[in-house]
């Protein structure tokens, strides 16, 4: 029996990181919370109606964090999957047989263009498509009304880093909705923290809003939640597994039912304001010890982009190295490897992100970026 998880990757031959990059799934997502493996470990030795397991979970998630009513998802993508289904079905039990079969039935989902990312596919399972308003600049309250039609299922919007800007805002796109009589979709997937999230679009009127149950909250990293108004998530329930339909492959074990239910309520009780010095302070750190290397601009940003405290570095008109993704692959190449953000926003600027970093390894990750940052800006 492997006495560490370094045992069991050394047996397969896997190198290991450290994650400063934040709760990146590639990159093994987060650390899931003591109390959630506690909880893991003793809902294994018992057996439930899962369905009966989901409807309690549900209703505890909801007090927990202030909503009408919640549910549990295969992550904060399964959720997509699920909120798509539940727009098209409504609960029609013959429309969720047939699934992804949407032949004859509204199956068009509003999306604004600027809201098009990676995974919006995902929306697009149960056999929708897309009408997308506006352009990649922005998108005005016109057009998000103009894309609407009879075949229009619901509307969906995206609350992430770098994608609201220029576009029609989360209260004036539910009223929207609403006003065609349509469900308002909401991707919130990586927007924890702030905690105050987990109330503010459901309060702005979305329907359904889909989060991580990995990520920042730190419970297992295949979960997620919805949270939204009771038919709605019952709609969600009714398509979601273990039940036969399109999301039967997104199944969650009452295992994992039982860690998210822990690492969220150990979530929700943190002193938000103390963690976030906490982070504030490390990646204080990190600016203090890189120093001023050539050709860079260090920075501390926490703000709507930057859910906690991040050390930005970013590459001036001077800098004589390789462009971020370029730089963050050289802080993989040997050992110690460490992964840090790139290509998010362009190729100017990595981030260091303190989520997942573990006490003991912040010094090696400063001296690991100082050292590539300084040899790559003398040309090296």
């Amino acid at each position: 029996m492997p006495n560490s998880g370094y045992d069991i990757i050394q047996r397969l031959g896997v190198t290991p990181i450290i994650n400063a990059g934040g709760p990146n799934t590639k990159h093994s997502g987060s650390r899931p919370r003591q109390e959630a493996m506690d909880a893991m470990q003793a809902m294994s030795e018992v057996f439930v109606n899962i369905d009966e397991l989901l409807l309690a979970a549900g209703k505890e998630i909801a007090t927990l964090v202030g909503a009408e009513a919640a549910t549990i998802t295969s992550g904060a993508s399964g959720g997509l999957v699920v909120q798509a289904a539940a727009a098209v079905s409504k609960g029609n039990r013959d429309v969720i047989a047939r699934l992804p079969d949407t032949m004859g039935i509204p199956n068009e989902l509003v999306i604004q263009k600027a809201h098009r990312f990676v995974y919006d596919h995902l929306y697009l399972v149960p056999g929708t498509r897309f009408v997308e308003a506006g352009d990649e600049s922005g998108c005005t309250a016109e057009q998000l009304e103009d894309a609407i039609s009879d075949r229009t299922a619901g509307v969906i919007h995206l609350e992430s880093p770098f994608k609201n800007h220029g576009t029609v805002q989360v209260e004036k796109a539910a009223e929207i909705a609403h006003g065609h009589g349509l469900p308002f979709l909401v991707d919130a997937a990586s927007m924890l923290p702030p905690r105050d999230n987990l109330r503010k679009f459901t309060a702005a009127g979305a329907d359904l809003v889909s989060f991580s149950g990995g990520k920042a909250v730190r419970g297992p990293q295949s979960t997620g939640m919805l949270l939204g108004k009771p038919e709605w998530i019952e709609y969600a329930r009714m398509v979601n597994a273990p039940n036969a339909t399109i999301a039967r492959a997104q199944k969650v074990s009452k295992e994992e039912i039982a860690g998210l239910l822990a690492a969220l309520r150990s979530f929700v009780d943190e002193d938000e304001q103390a963690e976030t010095q906490r982070y504030r302070r490390e990646m204080e750190s990190v600016v203090d010890q890189l120093g001023e290397i050539p050709g860079t601009a260090i920075s501390i940003e926490h703000n709507y982009d930057h859910y906690i405290p991040h050390t930005v570095i970013r590459f001036t008109d001077s800098w004589r190295g390789p462009d971020g993704p370029g730089m963050a692959a050289r802080l993989m190449e040997k050992p110690p490897r460490v992964y840090v953000v790139s290509g998010y926003i362009g190729p100017r600027e990595i981030w260091i992100d303190p989520l997942n970093i573990q006490p003991g390894e912040l010094p090696t990750v400063v001296a690991r970026v100082h050292e590539e940052l300084l040899r790559a800006s003398s040309g090296n």
